[in-house]
């Protein structure tokens, strides 16, 4: 069934839409993604344009992320003040990465940007964990007793908190400065930036796996939500048709990510989500390299 996106200005198959949602929708609730890393490249090889992608992707990560949330309240998984720490620093990052936004797109260099970004990146996070999750995995066949971490810089800050939840005693300038980082992306590359906070929870701020996920969706939930306001203020990018049917199938996914999730091991869960980022990398950094079928060359007649 197609339907005509009036900001996007093109036509497309709702049920295909539904079923972008729903996909990434289950993968927020396995990995504390919003998924916003996975959907906007697949709106952009639908031929969503990248503007509208980037604004209108945010709108779903709200929505599946409020799911997620949901289901890991309920297994008190979610570490609150840890995630509202990391939501002062987001919202901040945002408002700046949305002006940015603004001034590339009235210099036409939005797409490329944008793409750039990504591959870079995604390269870099996904490479950097699926090592130390392959390690992680050896560490816990070979000798199941966990060994206690050495605190680094982190742990040396001045301005410390306790986050019981997440039982840590830490600054919280390492936290705030993430979320301020994640916000910028958020903005820029229509993400809820959980493939980035994800990682530096569990490697820089030693946070357990388990509630990293469910913090990260809170996190994302807001600075997503804020992200969007934004765009659709500053920029007019978001198409409401277009946001609708992705809301309504990442709301299913996410139910369903969530339990998928707490039957996976945390080791086994890391190494999905460094392979899933690889992934989408590689399939961008492809359109970048290959020659497109029709070029275009402007000149003086």
């Amino acid at each position: 069934m197609q339907i005509y996106l009036p900001i996007a200005e093109v036509s497309v198959n709702a049920f295909l839409l539904l079923g972008l949602g729903g996909l990434v929708g289950i993968l927020s609730g396995m990995f504390g993604v919003g998924g916003g890393f996975l959907l906007t490249p697949l709106l952009f090889f639908i031929g969503i344009p990248p503007a509208i992608a980037v604004a209108t992707g945010a709108n779903q990560v709200v929505a599946s992320s409020i799911s997620g949330v949901l289901a890991h309240l309920k297994r008190k998984t979610v570490d609150l003040k840890m995630g509202t720490v990391l939501l002062g620093g987001g919202l901040v990052g945002a408002g700046l990465g949305v002006r940015l936004f603004a001034y590339l797109q009235s210099i036409g260099q939005v797409e490329l940007l944008v793409t750039l970004s990504y591959v870079v990146f995604l390269g870099i996070i996904g490479g950097l964990m699926l090592i130390e999750s392959v390690r992680a995995l050896m560490r816990s066949r070979s000798n199941p007793v966990p060994k206690r971490r050495k605190h680094g810089i982190v742990h040396a800050l001045p301005v410390k908190t306790r986050f019981r939840t997440s039982g840590l005693y830490i600054s919280v300038i390492p936290p705030v400065l993430v979320g301020f980082f994640v916000g910028v992306l958020s903005a820029i590359m229509g993400v809820g930036g959980g493939f980035i906070m994800v990682p530096a929870m569990i490697y820089l701020l030693h946070m357990p796996t388990k509630v990293v996920i469910g913090t990260s969706l809170f996190q994302i939930i807001f600075v997503a939500a804020f992200t969007t306001l934004m765009h659709a203020w500053e920029n007019h990018t978001v198409d409401l048709g277009l946001a609708v049917l992705l809301i309504v199938g990442g709301v299913i996914g996410a139910q369903v990510g969530t339990r998928i999730g707490m039957r996976i091991k945390a080791e086994q869960t890391r190494i999905l989500l460094a392979l899933l980022v690889l992934g989408v990398c590689l399939n961008l950094a492809f359109g970048l390299l290959v020659e497109p079928s029709e070029l275009y060359s402007i000149g003086e007649e």
